[in-house]
């Protein structure tokens, strides 16, 4: 009971403490906004260069509010990731007091594990994959029978292609961390992650088919990454029991 902060604070503090931290959040979460907002033009101008590469220079908007809206949602998209930092500290300020000094111990590589897979996930599909899915897609431009077939993509179409790779292999990526969370969590164990493996197969190329264009291409580049992500998800579970099992040793000494 050391480990915990002295005092238990009574339901109305926790929920001042609540709202302070959501407070703070929403804070940096608009101050990242205004400033991304400034530089929606140049964010979706990055955003919009996997289509150039892949030869199509050409956007277009249908609505008369498409362009503005488009602007908003790509600022959005950046401040989230902007103030993600900013997010999961406020998380883990408000979580942590409550928890035992091992498991802040346990808990805190997680926390600063998440952004970077989820940002590895985000440059593979902004570099390798999307690239590679526009090639396919815009494949399909030419002479049709006679008729000139020609891909004119709208802003917002595009965005939303762009955000859902993006996001999709930025989570998916995330796999390890779930596994060890459910496995300290003693919800799984590695026995049963290990005999799920030809199942957790399935599901990654389940996943592959569904956040990517139905080329094979797209979807091995999200699918092997997924089935590595697994193995290495059981290498690091088997090397956290050997620790806690080391741990408990001088215990159990003790107690005899």
């Amino acid at each position: 009971m050391k480990d915990i902060d002295d005092t238990r604070a009574p339901l109305l503090e926790h929920l001042v403490e609540l709202r302070k931290r959501l407070l703070v959040s929403l804070l940096w979460l608009g101050l990242a906004f205004g400033i991304c907002l400034y530089f929606a033009r140049p964010i979706f101008a990055f955003l919009v260069q996997p289509l150039l590469r892949a030869g199509q220079n050409r956007v277009i908007y249908t609505d008369v509010f498409e362009a503005f809206f488009v602007d908003v949602k790509v600022a959005f998209f950046a401040a989230l990731m902007l103030a993600f930092p900013v997010l999961a500290t406020q998380v883990w300020k408000f979580v942590a007091p409550g928890l035992y000094r091992k498991e802040k111990e346990a808990l805190l590589p997680f926390l600063v594990m998440t952004p970077v897979l989820f940002g590895t996930g985000a440059a593979l599909a902004y570099y390798v994959a999307m690239p590679i899915a526009l090639h396919f897609l815009l494949g399909y431009q030419g002479n049709v029978g006679g008729v000139q077939q020609e891909a004119l993509p709208g802003v917002g179409n595009y965005l939303n292609f762009v955000t859902k790779f993006m996001f999709g292999f930025g989570v998916a990526f995330l796999t390890p961390v779930l596994l060890m969370l459910l496995e300290r969590a003693g919800i799984v164990t590695r026995a049963q992650l290990m005999s799920g493996r030809r199942y957790a197969i399935v599901i990654a190329f389940i996943i592959a088919a569904v956040l990517t264009p139905p080329d094979i291409i797209s979807q091995l580049l999200l699918a092997v990454p997924l089935v590595l992500l697994y193995e290495l998800a059981l290498i690091a579970i088997w090397f956290t029991e050997r620790k806690r099992q080391k741990e408990a040793l001088p215990a159990e000494t003790e107690k005899a």
